[in-house]
């Protein structure tokens, strides 16, 4: 009897167990908080003592510095670079250090790179004589530096290990906090022809057998150590470009003595490396702010060229403050200047170009360079060093403190098209806003390529149009981004992908973040917001290391505008926009009820539309909407609407009310997974329009539709959905009402 009633018992708890799922199984799933405009507390790194909540840097941030002392020689007739240097390096954490790193870049360039290993390598169907030798018979250009040694302060070895592109310093002892390391390094390579070898730097070689030298990453650099992810050692491979400490920099740099430079710095020198002509020039430049001052003429520059001088010449540089030095020199370069007033300070344009430039850009280079610095300075800060520099050199776009190269040269015959103009007026102020993001808010580039170029990008297109109207805006406005946006998904990441896993390089670290902050300022937040909290972040972290966080905070904090769904849905997700006009109902005014109407029970909730009069919302199908025979009533004809306004008002009162006699009631679907404002504009029969915009918020209960009415005193003959394109909507075949038809070809 036991084992029958133990039988019994399991039986019926088994069978409750399979009801119990069978119920589960008809009921539907629990599931997490999807809602678009949930916070952003799962993505962003916890506030902390280093980095707060509002987005500034905390009570106990800290950056470490690094300064330079330097002795370098070109040597021009072998196209090689020898230098020594000097790096004191201050640690600022309050944690002890086992060992530094420091960053090799040209080592990407040695003939044991792994870099060209990473890459896919097909067979070109078709290639050039010089082309194939080049990649399969030639021995490879040997790059790369060559360490002769690295020492200590009293001349004793240190210990070092090279791993591709970055070394190790084992320090013998931990460098405490507050204490400062002093290494001594020397060091060579052979400098690299961008034009065949690649490379963000290396020199041009000219048919006159001269050669136009861009330099940069041309000595060992120390990485940065911070509290986001302590050293940024990763690896550098190409496309993410460098992280680096601020520090100040004394550089002595010996060239041929007909050589003209220009690099970061103050030159100390001057009178020592200019003809005393030359130096009046620079005088007069000094003060001339409508037009720059040719320091060193095309007639000079083409006279040098000629010589190849054996003789020596160096020029003194010091700059403070700084996080990375470039240099450019060639006996072809002609010299131009001119004054820059801003708010509270006078900085200097400077040009430099071969003759190869000439007409292009002594007519429009340094008038850009002052462009821009005023423009950038208008939404950030007064730009704080003596000088920004454009240097002419083919085939480059690569930005350093003060000193940047860009591509654009005219016909040999010195004609240019407007392609070629604005091409190389993009670039000039693109580069040379760069000193903005990143040389002074100095984000992580080998993380975030967008941190720098996304926000110049925004901050080009903004300097752009105000140079020119006419200018051919290529990045920045939101219909420009639709391509990218409605490409293949396979083909795009996020704007949150590292620098080297990105494809669509140009589009996603450029192009989506500028049009990103384009439609914050235009369409989310308003120049007023925009512009405030833009300037707060570049205050904020200027001469500083931001993060995203950094920036994302500090832009919600400073506007008091809640831009999390705009973030998530942008920043880290490949959703785009596609807002659509799903349904429109129009209604009319009724003092009597539809046969069909049932009143529904009155309830807290609706108690006060459901008592006093009653007026009736009597509909049309969208469908009879186009049948404008249609009359609405007017509602001074309904005598209980009359009576409830008589009574409740006083004449004045009556006076100002509003009187529409049409109602459209209006579903928007979304089948983009963005969500964005609502943008309308309605067209009435009369011609006249009238354009609503409605916060993205409106998607926040219903991420698939909503709706909305619009009441008005005159019939809609059309209602259009984003109609100046500033959502980025991939397609605006759905953004019409009525829906209109393309007629077909053959039509």
């Amino acid at each position: 009897m036991k084992k029958i009633t133990t039988f019994l018992l399991f039986f019926i708890t088994f069978s409750s167990a399979i009801l119990a799922q069978e119920t589960a199984k008809a009921k539907e799933q629990g599931h997490e908080d999807k809602n678009k405009f949930r916070q952003m507390y799962d993505l962003l790194a916890t506030p902390n003592m280093y980095r707060t909540a509002s987005g500034a840097p905390g009570p106990e941030y800290f950056q470490q510095q690094a300064d330079y002392k330097m002795d370098i020689e070109l040597d021009d007739k072998n196209t090689k670079l020898f230098g020594t240097e000097t790096i004191t390096y201050t640690n600022n954490a309050k944690e002890s250090l086992d060992y530094l790193w420091i960053q090799l870049d040209q080592n990407l360039m040695a003939r044991t790179s792994k870099t060209p290993l990473v890459e896919n390598s097909k067979i070109d169907p078709a290639i050039s004589a010089a082309g194939f030798s080049r990649k399969y018979l030639e021995e490879k250009f040997d790059g790369g530096f060559k360490i002769d040694y690295v020492k200590d302060i009293k001349g004793a070895p240190i210990s070092y290990t090279i791993n591709e592109t970055m070394m190790r310093i084992n320090l013998a002892k931990p460098l405490a906090h507050g204490e400062k390391y002093v290494m001594n390094i020397k060091w060579n390579y052979n400098i690299n022809n961008y034009m065949i070898d690649g490379g963000r730097s290396g020199y041009e070689h000219f048919k006159d057998g001269n050669n136009l030298y861009v330099l940069a990453q041309f000595y060992p650099r120390m990485a940065v150590y911070n509290d986001v992810e302590g050293w940024q050692n990763m690896q550098f491979w190409g496309s993410g470009e460098f992280a680096l400490p601020f520090g100040n920099f004394e550089v002595n740099i010996t060239v041929p003595a007909d050589h003209v430079m220009e690099a970061t710095g103050n030159l100390l020198n001057r009178a020592e490396v200019f003809t005393p002509e030359q130096v009046k020039r620079y005088a007069l430049a000094q003060n001339s702010f409508d037009k720059p001052v040719v320091i060193v003429t095309q007639a000079e520059a083409t006279e040098a060229e000629k010589g190849f001088s054996d003789k020596k010449k160096t020029w003194k540089f010091k700059a403070e403050n700084v996080r990375d030095f470039g240099i450019s020199t060639s006996r072809k370069f002609i010299l131009d200047m001119m004054a820059v007033k801003l708010d509270t300070k006078t900085v200097m344009a400077v040009s430099l170009y071969p003759k190869e430039g000439n007409p292009l850009w002594e007519q429009y280079s340094t008038k850009a360079v002052a462009h821009t610095l005023k423009s950038y300075s208008s939404y950030t800060f007064d730009y704080p060093y003596p000088k920004a520099v454009s240097v002419n050199a083919q085939d480059q776009g690569m930005e350093y403190p003060m000193i940047c190269w860009n591509f654009g040269r005219p016909e040999a015959d010195g004609t240019f098209s407007d392609r070629v103009k604005y091409g190389m007026l993009g670039v000039v102020i693109h580069e040379v806003g760069h000193n903005f993001f990143p040389m002074i808010v100095n984000s992580d580039e080998r993380q975030w390529t967008w941190m720098d170029e996304g926000l110049n990008t925004f901050m080009e297109y903004l300097a752009e149009i105000t140079f020119d109207k006419n200018f051919p805006i290529d990045r920045g406005p939101a219909n420009l981004i639709v391509p990218y946006m409605s490409g293949d998904q396979s083909g795009i990441e996020p704007i949150m992908t590292n620098s080297e896993a990105i494809k669509q390089f140009g589009n996603n670290a450029y192009g989506k973040p500028a049009t990103g902050l384009n439609m914050l300022r235009e369409t989310i937040m308003g120049h007023e917001l925009f512009d405030y909290a833009f300037k707060t972040y570049a205050n904020r972290w200027k001469f500083k290391h931001p993060t995203p966080e950094d920036f994302f905070r500090t832009m919600e904090d400073a506007s008091g505008t809640d831009l999390d769904w705009f973030i998530r849905g942008w920043f880290y997700t490949t959703d785009f926009t596609d807002i659509g006009i799903k349904e429109v109902t129009q209604y009319y005014v009724s003092n009597d009820a539809p046969k069909e109407f049932k009143a529904p029970d009155v309830t807290r909730r609706n108690r006060r539309k459901m008592s006093g009069p009653l007026v009736y919302m009597i509909s049309s199908t969208s469908q009879d909407l186009s049948a404008k025979n249609k009359k609405a009533l007017n509602t001074k004809d309904i005598t209980t609407l009359d009576e409830f306004v008589q009574t409740n008002f006083k004449p004045e009162e009556i006076a100002k009310l509003a009187s529409p006699k049409y109602f459209y009631e209006v579903t928007f679907n979304k089948p983009g997974g963005l969500v964005m404002p609502i943008i309308v504009e309605l067209t009435f029969e009369d011609g006249t329009t009238e354009n609503q915009t409605f916060p993205a918020q409106i998607w926040r209960m219903n991420d698939a539709e909503v709706v909305r009415t619009f009441a008005t005193q005159k019939a809609i003959s059309k209602i259009v959905v984003d109609p100046k394109l500033e959502t980025a909507d991939i397609d605006v075949t759905n953004n019409t009402w009525p829906v209109i038809v393309e007629k077909s070809k053959f039509d």
